[in-house]
């Protein structure tokens, strides 16, 4: 029995941040020396920080991270350690991980398989390493270093990198690793979150230890790195298929460190049976000698969050997800809040609540007094004395009346703000709408009416809501959130300059269905050790409506548009799975028989005529959080032309066949 205490170290980095980024690494190294691990993982481009995107191409970055490596590899006497950073090699950027190895550069392994779908842009900046290749580097200084397709044997263990996207590739480099006899898979990931995908990703951890029969560590980055992108921190060690440690996710902490022991002979009888003499490759193998402590067997693991076993884990997920996101959008951006228009509907609800959520998780994780000190240039958090205070400080609420604003809208957003303990403002627009309108008229001539100007006079309500919160916000230094769902992205059901104002988007990921499910579960249930909000029912009892024209017509939302179960299923036909308007139909007619054929084909053909034509709101809509591996936003995952036929012959084609039928 030969036992390592090996680590994996999750990161919550900030792009192109040497002096952060390398106090956490180091910070991150020494909580793992407590934990008397010898091998430790950090996730990939954790040096650097994952989100520099262009400046990855800036030389002068790839030569800070080389220094920066080379002044962290003096903490790492007695240890293993896999970093990861960008490096410089004949006019190429690669994605690599340094070994680093008692005290010194050992060497450099090259990530083989690049992400270029979604929100992943790897090919911009990196070239893909070349299987079977290894070269030689060198720094500054003239010393030289190995460099490729590696593996390394350090006082008798060997050890080999599958870095993030390798993992996930058919062709994933931990088989070749294993018949050249590894027995410890280092994973650095940067592996964003989307609902439900650490299930997948243990799948592989764990498939990979088993059919590799190696001892596996895999170690994500954590927070809101750059603005759009939320990594959950997940940190993973397996051994012959069986999880022997896993980290709590979405924590709010800079760091975090999971530790296992890992029996390596236990891996090598495996592989004994496994691979024959012939099989075996040597390779590129770089060695070193290094002293192992002698340890005693110790049990492992964690047992899982009350969360984490959630019949439906995507609410649970959603309710930690966005406010950490929140949390370090906030204090890495240095705001000092958030400025909500609160209309007492649904989207904006879910917002305050969302900011709630964020207090409560982030006290509750870090304590009242490490909460405050990460906000610390924030004097009013400084001296809240409770998470009610904190929340005070930090929300400010506006409920903005117009002459078509009801008494139910209102003391709705009065409650929802008083129950989360937001400062609530109310003003009321209707002399600046009619102030507008009157100008306006006066320069056209003639009256406006809603029988031949509806639109214009809905949209002038919006936007004469944008400048009163955009100076709440200005004046009190705080970030301005905009309201949108995906659902109205999705078919332009917003006013530019109106309820798409602010610096961040946070649900624009969200379809509004869903969005009032989860609405309706936090009034009743709420997050697993966590209470409901019953106050929510003034909101879910309502159904959606812009309360943008006169009362007598009754508007909502979806007597605009089409129910958005409806909707939302017709957006991913058309949009996930890029079907025709036509295929869209007879799926629709399929899913939803309550509806008559013409009435979905003019919904059918409603939705392709509105997505073409509201393009350019989606490229316009603030930075969003990346939810969901199928959302809209064009510049992190669903690219269209802004300028198009809009399907004119394909809905020409539907049409056609509906009037066959």
């Amino acid at each position: 029995m030969k036992l390592l205490n090996v680590a994996a170290a999750v990161l919550n980095q900030i792009p192109l941040d040497w002096e952060g980024n390398v106090a956490r690494l180091r910070a991150a190294l020494g909580a793992a020396r407590a934990q008397g691990a010898s091998v430790v993982c950090f996730p990939e481009l954790c040096l650097t920080g994952y989100g520099c995107e262009d400046a990855f191409h800036a030389p002068g970055v790839g030569r800070m991270a080389w220094r920066r490596l080379h002044e962290l590899a003096g903490d790492t006497v007695g240890m293993v350690v896999a970093v990861g950073l960008p490096v410089w090699h004949q006019k190429a950027v690669y994605n690599m991980v340094a070994l680093l190895v008692d005290g010194r550069i050992l060497g450099f392994s090259g990530k083989r398989h690049l992400a270029g779908d979604g929100l992943h842009y790897e090919p911009r900046w990196f070239k893909a390493w070349p299987e079977g290749v290894a070269v030689t580097l060198r720094d500054e200084e003239g010393r030289s270093y190995p460099a490729g397709d590696l593996i390394y044997e350090v006082g008798g263990v060997r050890f080999g990198c599958e870095i993030c996207e390798d993992a996930w590739s058919s062709d994933r480099p931990g088989r070749g690793l294993s018949a050249r006899g590894v027995d410890v898979i280092l994973n650095p990931s940067a592996s964003h979150f989307a609902f439900g995908k650490n299930a997948v990703r243990q799948r592989f951890v764990l498939e990979g230890s088993r059919a590799f029969q190696v001892a596996y560590i895999y170690a994500n980055l954590l927070g809101n790195e750059s603005g759009r992108v939320i990594f959950d921190g997940e940190a993973m060690i397996a051994q012959g298929g069986r999880l022997v440690a896993t980290a709590e996710r979405f924590s709010y902490q800079d760091f975090g460190v999971i530790s296992a022991q890992v029996d390596v002979d236990l891996g090598r009888v495996a592989q004994a049976r496994r691979f024959g003499v012939a099989e075996l490759s040597e390779g590129a193998c770089v060695r070193a000698a290094l002293a192992w402590p002698e340890l005693e067997p110790v049990a492992g693991g964690r047992a899982a969050e009350p969360w984490e076993a959630a019949a439906d884990l995507k609410l649970e997920e959603f309710s930690r997800a966005v406010p950490l996101g929140l949390f370090d959008y906030l204090r890495k951006s240095r705001s000092r809040g958030f400025v909500v228009s609160l209309s007492g509907g649904a989207d904006s609800a879910s917002l305050v609540v969302l900011v709630r959520l964020m207090v409560e998780l982030g006290c509750e994780e870090l304590g009242l007094a490490g909460f405050q000190e990460k906000l610390s240039w924030h004097g009013e958090v400084a001296a809240a004395r409770d998470v009610a205070g904190v929340v005070g400080a930090l929300l400010t609420t506006a409920y903005q009346a117009s002459g078509f604003s009801g008494s139910v809208t209102r003391e709705a957003a009065r409650a929802v703000a008083e129950a989360v303990g937001a400062r609530h403002v109310e003003f009321d627009i209707s002399a600046l709408v009619a102030g507008y309108t009157a100008m306006v008229e006066g320069g056209l001539g003639r009256s406006l009416s809603w029988e031949r100007d509806d639109v214009a006079l809905q949209n002038i309500q919006a936007r004469v809501r944008s400048p009163s919160v955009w100076m709440m916000a200005n004046v009190q230094g705080a970030l301005l959130l905009s309201t949108s769902n995906r659902s109205e992205a999705a078919v332009g059901y917003a006013t530019m300059d109106g309820d798409t104002s602010g610096g961040l988007s946070p649900i624009a990921g969200i379809d509004k269905a869903w969005l009032r499910i989860w609405l309706g579960w936090m009034e009743q249930h709420g997050p697993a050790e966590r209470h409901p909000l019953p106050v929510l029912r003034l909101v879910n009892q309502q159904a959606p409506t812009a309360e943008l024209r006169p009362p007598e017509q009754l508007q909502t939302d979806e007597g605009d548009l089409m129910p958005y179960v409806l909707l939302d299923a017709i957006e991913r036909a058309a949009i996930r799975d890029k079907e025709m308007p036509l295929e869209v139909l007879r799926q629709m007619r399929g899913r939803f028989p309550e509806y008559g054929l013409e009435q979905l084909s003019g919904w059918v053909g409603r939705f392709f005529s509105l997505w073409c034509r509201n393009q350019w709101k989606r490229e316009r809509y603030a930075p969003s959080f990346h939810l969901d591996d199928e959302n809209l936003d064009p510049r992190s995952w669903c690219r269209f032309p802004i300028l198009s036929s809009g399907f004119e012959v394909e809905l020409a084609e539907m049409r056609d066949w509906v009037r066959e039928q």
